[in-house]
This record gives structure tokens, C-alpha cells and sequence, in this order.
């Protein structure tokens, strides 16, 4: 009697073949199973993976504390002392809702900091139903809305679109609007295309559109991303060299100016350490550093060390942070 057997290979594709326990046929014949290439996500994290290899460089010195009121609500202080960025107190509020889409995400999300002399930033993210995302992000100085952004989002099975609004002034019709679209060809090939438009009275004839063709090609352990447009070219590779190593390229050129940056960035993880170093390298002589160590035996707390060094302009900024909750 012949049973059915499902075959993995190593690009992850799915196969039927027909077996045999008693004899089996002399050329086995294999009918490939319709697998969708799945949902792009958003086209914001297309640099995703390179991005998040970057060291977050500071200056001067910090403690963070954070305390978990509840599985989905808490509240954060920070106390930031510096010459060179904006230092004082920070307090924030983070709250995750108990509406669930897919494995990890979780809605709705609501953050935000604000400062003793009343400066306030918010985000909100929420879900109608499992394809529509609505996002809105402001940020007030001072009594008056700095910037303003809302976004709608659609997720389907294999592409997503995507529209922001940011900073809209209805009475003078100024601001920004954005159409994203990503399409998954295959589930390692995503195309797509970003619309921006601009409307000002800073804009020369008070209108400008521009537009960008997207790219990304990924296999797991690589990915490569790209985008071509009007302004520039933005390329980046992301390898994951091992378990503990990841290394990334990044290149901006933007064809307006006629400058062009090169950067290498990478992350070492020595989990028996309790160690994580990011650093990254750039064509600017810019060399950037930051390690987060874990302390023991205070529960939840990282030890934060940074360093920037810009060879060009003979500066250096070196910062110590404690992160406890």
C-alpha cells in the first residue's frame, strides 16, 4: 500500500511523492504544493534588518527605569544628563492591548513620553479587523503641534498598500501624502513602489512629486535591499554570519547633491556573557561603538557603554547608561 510523504529540501519548498513500502517506481514523480509567498509587511521596514545593526550613539550619562504595572501596561523614567543633546526628565507610558493578529502582534499599542516644560510625543497603532492598521503619531513643543503623521494601512495575502499623511494643513492645502506598495512575487522576491507628494509654500511652484522603485531579495541567513528613485539610491546587504556574528552594508547616493556614504555595521552576541556589541564604520571617517552588558546580581539591568569618534572634525562623545526594569 502506498502512502503520501511530504518532503522538505533546504529552500524550504513543499513536495508530494508517492511512496512505497513494498516497491517503489523507478523515477519518482514530485507535484509541487501551491505555496503563497506571504505578506511583505510594510515597506518602512524594507532596510529593516540593516537598520536595526546600528549602534544607538549617545553622549554623556543616563538611568532608565521601568516598572511592568501589568502584563500589558508600563511606565517608564529617564533621567538624562548632557551638553550636547537635550538633557533633563523624561517620563513615558507604554500599553499593549489583548487583541492578537498572527503570533506576535498585539493591538492596540499605545506609547508616549513627556517632559516637565510640557513637551509631549504619542503613537497609536490599532487594528480593524486582521488586514486594516491605523497609525497616528504627533508630537507638541512648547503648546503647538510640531509634526503630525496618520497612516492607514492594508495587508493581504501576498502584498501590502499603504497611505500617510503627514503634517496636513486643510485651510492652506500644504503637506505631504505617501502611497506605498509592496508586492511578494515570490516568497524571496518583493517588489514595490513609494508616490511621495509635497504641497508648500517652501516648494518651488508649491508642488512636488516624487517616486522610487523598491527591491528585496532575501533567503534567510542574506538579505538584500534596494531603492531607486528620483532622489537617489539607497542599497542594503544583511548576512547573518552566525549565531553570534551579523554583518551589513549600507550605501546611500542621492544624485541631487552628488554625495554618496558607505557604511559597514555589525552586532557580536555572546549569550554565555550576557554581552551584545554593535559598531558600525563609515566612508565619512566616522567609527561608532555601543556594548550592553547585564549586571548581576540586579535583576533586569544592563550596563551601556558608547563611544563615537569622527575622525574629520576631531570630535568625540563618549556616553554611560543604566537601564534597570
Amino acid at each position: 500500500m502506498g502512502i503520501v510523504q511530504t518532503l522538505f529540501n533546504k529552500r524550504n519548498e513543499h513536495f508530494i511523492t508517492y511512496a512505497n513500502l513494498e516497491s517503489s517506481p523507478c523515477v519518482p514523480c514530485y507535484e509541487e504544493i501551491d505555496r503563497k509567498p506571504g505578506n511583505p509587511n510594510s515597506f518602512e521596514d524594507l532596510h529593516a534588518k540593516t537598520k536595526q545593526l546600528y549602534p544607538r550613539n549617545f553622549e554623556g550619562a543616563y538611568l532608565l527605569l521601568k516598572k511592568s504595572l501589568s502584563r500589558h501596561f508600563n511606565v517608564t523614567y529617564k533621567m538624562t544628563l548632557s551638553s550636547v543633546i537635550p538633557h533633563g526628565l523624561k517620563f513615558g507610558v507604554n500599553y499593549v492591548g489583548t487583541k492578537r493578529v498572527g503570533l506576535s502582534e498585539r493591538y492596540p499599542v499605545i506609547s508616549g513620553e513627556i517632559t516637565p516644560d510640557g513637551n509631549m510625543s504619542a503613537n497609536f497603532v490599532h487594528t480593524l479587523g486582521c488586514r486594516y492598521r491605523f497609525k497616528l503619531s504627533t508630537q507638541i513643543s512648547k503648546g503647538k503641534y510640531k509634526a503630525l503623521s496618520t497612516g492607514l494601512e492594508y495587508r493581504s495575502d501576498d502584498c501590502t498598500i499603504a497611505l500617510t499623511l503627514a503634517n496636513p494643513d486643510l485651510f492652506r492645502q500644504h503637506g505631504t501624502m505617501v502611497l506605498h506598495y509592496l508586492q511578494a512575487i515570490t516568497p524571496r522576491i518583493t517588489l514595490g513602489t513609494e508616490i511621495a507628494c509635497l504641497r508648500g509654500s517652501p516648494i518651488a511652484g508649491g508642488l512636488q512629486t516624487t517616486m522610487c522603485a523598491a527591491f528585496r531579495h532575501s533567503t534567510g541567513p542574506t538579505t538584500l535591499s534596494a531603492t531607486f528613485g528620483e532622489a537617489g539610491i539607497h542599497v542594503c546587504y544583511h548576512r547573518r554570519a552566525s549565531e553570534q556574528l551579523q554583518l551589513g552594508v549600507e550605501i546611500e547616493t542621492n544624485t541631487r547633491i552628488h554625495e554618496s556614504i558607505g557604511t559597514i555595521v555589525y552586532r557580536v552576541d555572546i549569550p554565555y556573557a550576557d554581552f551584545v556589541f554593535r559598531g558600525f564604520v563609515n566612508s565619512e571617517t566616522t567609527v561608532g561603538a555601543v556594548f550592553e552588558k547585564k549586571l548581576y546580581p540586579i535583576p533586569e539591568a544592563v550596563l551601556v557603554i558608547s563611544g563615537l569618534l569622527n575622525h574629520k572634525k576631531n570630535q568625540f562623545r563618549a556616553g554611560i547608561g543604566m537601564n534597570i526594569g
